[in-house]
Parts: C-alpha cells; sequence; structure tokens
C-alpha cells in the first residue's frame, strides 16, 4: 500500500477520495448508533455533506470521458445528489422507513459498490492499495 498515487493526483481527486473515504467511515459507524438521537443526527449531517462533496467533485474528474468530459459515472453522482435531498426529506418529514432505506442504498450504492470499482487495475485507488 502506497499513498504515492493519490498524492500525485490532483487536489480535485484527493478531496473526492479524502471526502469518500470519511463518509464511508462515518456511514459504518452511523450504522452503531442509536437511531434519532443527536449524535445520529449530527453525525447524518455530516455524512451528507461528504457525500454532496464526493458527488460534486466528480464532476471535476475527466479521467473516462464517454460524452465530452462526462462519463456514465456522472449519472450516479447526479443520482446521489438527488438521493440525498430526499433522504433529508424524508428524515424531516417523519418518513423514517424511506429516509432508512434511501440512505441505506446510498451508503451501499454511492460508497461500497462504486468505491470497489475504483481497485480495479490502472485506478487510482487501486494503485493506491495494491501497489
Amino acid at each position: 500500500m502506497t499513498l504515492q498515487p493519490l498524492l500525485q493526483a490532483s487536489p480535485t481527486i484527493q478531496a473526492h477520495a479524502a471526502a469518500a473515504i470519511a463518509a464511508l467511515v462515518l456511514g459504518t459507524l452511523q450504522f452503531g448508533l442509536e437511531r434519532g438521537g443527536a449524535c445520529h443526527r449530527w453525525m447524518g449531517r455530516v455524512w451528507v455533506g461528504l457525500m454532496a462533496v464526493v458527488a460534486l467533485s466528480s464532476f471535476g474528474i475527466s479521467g473516462l470521458r464517454q460524452v465530452g468530459p462526462f462519463s456514465w459515472i456522472h449519472l450516479l453522482s447526479v443520482f446521489t445528489l438527488a438521493a440525498l435531498v430526499r433522504g433529508v426529506r424524508h428524515a424531516r418529514r417523519g418518513e423514517i422507513a424511506a429516509h432508512r432505506w434511501t440512505m441505506i442504498a446510498l451508503y451501499l450504492g454511492a460508497l461500497v459498490i462504486t468505491g470497489l470499482f475504483t481497485l480495479s487495475p490502472g485506478r487510482i485507488m487501486g494503485r493506491v492499495v495494491f501497489g
């Protein structure tokens, strides 16, 4: 494992990776907290902010150009931003089951599954983890 590929990447990629890693850790911790408590709400707000940084910063990354500077992954970023708004709206309306499933889906889909794709050969995080 070496951080050199990430340290040599653009500041946008570094911010994207840092926010994604922080969101992954915070999201994992969130599963162990009492639901609805002050700590859960505070950490949830931070998590939503981190996820917004991850999604928004992706628009500054254009390594997989398929349509102009964009690729299919940017559709996930748009979906993530919309789902974040929806998940927060569910919580504020007291629609807890919908909030829970929206946030779990975001955690799994936008962080875990896409995070595994970043470990592919030739990708920066793949080089960080596997050298």
